[in-house]
Parts: structure tokens; C-alpha cells; sequence
């Protein structure tokens, strides 16, 4: 008998394009989530409010009715898109996607959880490496600062030393005046 591979593979691109930023927090929708786990949106949500208190804030909130209309007047959406946010959905930070997976303890969940996890995990090193970098900038836009200030010391220098050699070729080429003795002239 062959085993069959029950392995869901969804593609990162899909999940990263899926992530928000509201409210500041990089957030996952719940008719999102609903879809890559492969049930209705109405019976995630059903589960969530019957674990309510597995989500405080900071795992889940849902949109105001300004916020959704803000936001879909942000976001080029369908009708038939319209028509799945009817309501204001459920927003899922990091936190409250990895607690939605002991929710919807089914294989298929567990699954994507980890790759939006891994997901997560990735954004977050990539935003780390890109403030090292931008630390790494400013350190040498601080040197270069530095440096500008010493060369313009330096031509400073220059200037005046050419000032001064100029001075000095123009006493030696004056013409001299008073006695002079006869093998100078």
C-alpha cells in the first residue's frame, strides 16, 4: 500500500501577501486564515469566540467599522471580495495565530501554522538585519561626517600654507631699496 503524502505546501509569497500591517502590528485576517486551513470563515470565528479567553488584545482584535471602510478604500477589492467582509473580520497578530492552531486542531491547520510561523519568524530576522545595516550606515555617514570636517581642516591648512609661500616669493622678488654694494644688483 502506498503512503499518501499529506503534506500541505502553500507557497511563502501567498502567506506574505496576506499579512497586514493595522493598528502597527503585522496582522493576519480571519477569512485569510480561514482559507489557507480550508474551513468557512464563520466557523473559525465560531471557534474563537468559543475559546475566547485564549485571545486577549494582543493575539486577536477585530476591526472598528471605520477602520474596514478605511481599509477597503485602501485595497482595489472585487464585489465578490466585498461580500466576504461584510462584517469586520478578526485580526490574528503572530501570537494569536500560533493559539488558532490549538483551536482548529486539525493536521491541515497545524501545518500552515508553522509555515506562517516560520513566516513570521523570517520577517522578523529580516527587519533585525535590516536595522543592523542601517546602524552599519549611519555609523560610516557619521566617519564620512568626520572625515569632511578633517579634508576641509586639511585644505584650510593648504590655502594658508600656499598664502604664506607666496608671501615669501614675493619678499624674495621686491625690489630692494637703501645702500647696495656693488656685486649686488
Amino acid at each position: 500500500m502506498v503512503k499518501k503524502d499529506t503534506h500541505i505546501m502553500v507557497p511563502d509569497e501567498v502567506i506574505m501577501n496576506k499579512i497586514y500591517q493595522i493598528r502597527g502590528k503585522k496582522v493576519m485576517l480571519d477569512r485569510d486564515l480561514a482559507n489557507l486551513y480550508g474551513v468557512e470563515t464563520k466557523v473559525l470565528k465560531q471557534s474563537v469566540r468559543r475559546s475566547i479567553k485564549r485571545f486577549p488584545s494582543d493575539f486577536m482584535f477585530e476591526l472598528s467599522t471605520e477602520e474596514l471602510q478605511e481599509w477597503r478604500s485602501q485595497i482595489v477589492t472585487s464585489n465578490a471580495d466585498r461580500m466576504g467582509l461584510r462584517y469586520p473580520p478578526f485580526c490574528f497578530t503572530e501570537h494569536g495565530v500560533i493559539m488558532l492552531a490549538s483551536v482548529l486542531n486539525s493536521d491541515r491547520a497545524i501545518q500552515i501554522n508553522v509555515q506562517i510561523v516560520r513566516i513570521f519568524t523570517k520577517m522578523r530576522e529580516m527587519l533585525a538585519s535590516h536595522k543592523e545595516i542601517l546602524h552599519s550606515l549611519e555609523k560610516i555617514e557619521h566617519k564620512l561626517t568626520e572625515n569632511d570636517n578633517q579634508i576641509l581642516v586639511i585644505f584650510e591648512y593648504l590655502k594658508q600654507l600656499k598664502e604664506s609661500k607666496q608671501q615669501e616669493i614675493g619678499q624674495k622678488n621686491r625690489k630692494r631699496i637703501g645702500y647696495k654694494q656693488k656685486n649686488e644688483q
